[in-house]
């Protein structure tokens, strides 16, 4: 007796579909899965069992065999318990043969319940993209399946009731996830506004430019500056989610899950804020298995905060300097190659030395100048180079500390930054994944940079100057031209590359 189902596995984030063939023979009771199953599927033999005894149905006697196919491709994750306890009760004669085009997914509880899964929504994209006809899945997975279209999602509570429904005895509704109202909410609350930082003008400005041009930002100050503050800020000056982003954020946190329960869409950019004690698979992806998401990705179309950069390991941080340029991240781990996305703003905050009070004018700083050489050295400048602006965020006056003068809110600096980024938009409308300034390079820099005759000519006098890299020129070029965007300039003008070189220059952060 033979039954085949098919259900699906995540690789990266993307699905692979897969056919769960089911076999039962004469001879010695015996229950195996083959087809390069992790530890977890292997262990759902028992769960199957004991689900389909307290579902009210009888466990085949025999010599059964579960194959997942394509055998050469690692399988992971306990979706696979649902399609192989149907695909046994079709192969024991206990319902009928499963509908052609059919999916299915979801764990089993020793009592046949179907419990929620990661990386449902991936499945649901890889099914829709097949044209398969329905898709049963753990109700609680519902919401985020019911966003794919093209495909029927049915919401399972139980085994009993999958059986049910395939029998035609019990009718399930499919389950639709309202898009456009979703989409068409209003934007929540403002989490953190700008008007609450006191003072730090010159740091506000940095973030606007940061938010408008999607460009990495180190903040450097002594403690209690407001550092953190202004970070915190910067998600909800970016414009919001697009239904495309939304989806990308969605799947990530699906296949990591992280999604909340009866979550459908990831509306909001990410903000993830990891300890400096992280290690290099936590950033970066990893883990026993399939490699999973880190916090690079789940940052994508976000912020990653790095708060205290330079007690970061420096091979942690070495590992960004890729993804910083190329927006995604390749992981390879024992014959298996995975793909995350890895397109964020990096906000990172630090102290100026050791002690935090270097150049302080109240508290002196403690610091040899070993130790500073010393802390100095755990960001190395190819790192460094990646960064398109440093500013500087000093103790704030007493003045401003206690005054009351009116300061711009997240809404007002929000509309300018939506209009910047209306103009990247309408001047990249061709590409699919490039919108944002900090993005530009090749032809499309030298097509969009046009600098004034007398910005030029100040550009040149400061690679001269400072001695700028090249990809530092570079930069400076993607921060003019964001600058000008914000003031709605076609062309880059002087005062632009003078306040984008104001940005770059110096200090004792810029590795020029």
């Amino acid at each position: 007796m033979f039954a085949r189902l098919t259900s699906g596995t995540v690789l990266g984030i993307e699905a692979r579909l897969v056919e769960v063939q089911v076999d039962i023979a004469p001879g010695l009771p015996m229950f195996s899965v083959v087809g390069l199953p992790e530890k977890e599927i292997s262990e759902s033999r028992e769960r199957i069992r004991s689900a389909i005894k307290n579902a009210g149905f009888a466990f085949p006697s025999g010599r059964i065999t579960a194959n997942l196919a394509p055998a050469d491709l690692r399988k992971g994750g306990v979706g696979f318990d649902l399609p192989i306890a149907l695909a046994l009760l079709v192969a024991s004669e206990q319902m009928p043969t499963v509908p052609e085009g059919s999916i299915a997914v979801g764990e089993l509880g020793l009592d046949g319940e179907v419990r929620a899964v990661q990386g449902v929504l991936p499945v649901a994209l890889e099914a829709a993209s097949c044209q398969a006809g329905r898709l049963l899945v753990p109700a609680g997975n519902a919401p985020e399946a019911g966003v794919v279209e093209g495909i029927d999602v049915y919401p399972i509570a139980s085994l009993e009731e999958a059986v049910e429904h395939l029998r035609g005895n019990r009718a399930i509704p499919p389950h639709r996830t309202n898009v456009q109202a979703l989409m068409k909410r209003e934007r929540s609350s403002i989490r953190t506004d700008l008007g609450e930082v006191r003072g730090q003008i010159q740091a506000k400005r940095a973030i606007e430019i940061a938010a408008a041009g999607g460009h990495n930002l180190v903040l450097s100050g002594p403690p209690g500056a407001g550092k953190s503050l202004l970070a915190k800020c910067v998600p909800d000056l970016l414009p919001a989610l697009s239904f495309g982003e939304a989806l990308e954020v969605t799947r990530i946190y699906s296949i990591a899950g992280l999604l909340e329960r009866e979550e459908s869409l990831r509306l909001r950019r990410p903000f993830r804020a990891p300890h400096h004690t992280i290690s290099y698979a936590g950033m970066v992806g990893g883990g026993r298995g399939v490699p999973g998401p880190g916090e690079i990705s789940l940052a994508h179309h976000g912020v990653l905060f790095l708060d205290e950069l330079p007690e970061f390991e420096r091979r942690v941080l070495e590992t960004l300097r890729q993804p910083l340029e190329e927006r995604e991240i390749h992981l390879t781990r024992a014959g298996i190659s995975v793909r995350y996305p890895a397109a964020f703003t990096l906000i990172a905050a630090m102290n100026p030395c050791p002690c935090g009070y270097l150049g302080d004018p109240i508290q002196s700083c403690e610091c040899s100048l070993q130790d500073l050489r010393r802390y100095r050295r755990r960001l190395s400048g190819p790192f460094l180079d990646r960064i398109d602006l440093f500013v500087e965020v000093p103790r704030l006056p007493t003045e401003e500390l206690f005054g009351r003068a009116h300061a711009e809110g997240t809404a007002q600096v929000r509309e300018r930054i939506l209009g910047a980024r209306a103009r990247q938009w309408e001047r990249l409308a061709d590409l699919e994944v490039c919108h944002a300034n900090a993005q530009l390079d090749g032809r499309r820099l030298q097509e969009h940079c046009v600098l004034a005759e007398d910005a030029t000519s100040l550009l040149r006098r400061a690679v001269s100057r400072f001695g700028l890299s090249a990809r530092g020129h570079v930069r400076v070029l993607r921060v003019a031209r964001t600058i000008a965007d914000l003031a709605q300039a076609d062309r880059i003008l002087p005062e632009h590359v003078a306040e984008a070189l104001q940005f770059r220059g110096g200090g004792i952060l810029s590795p020029e």
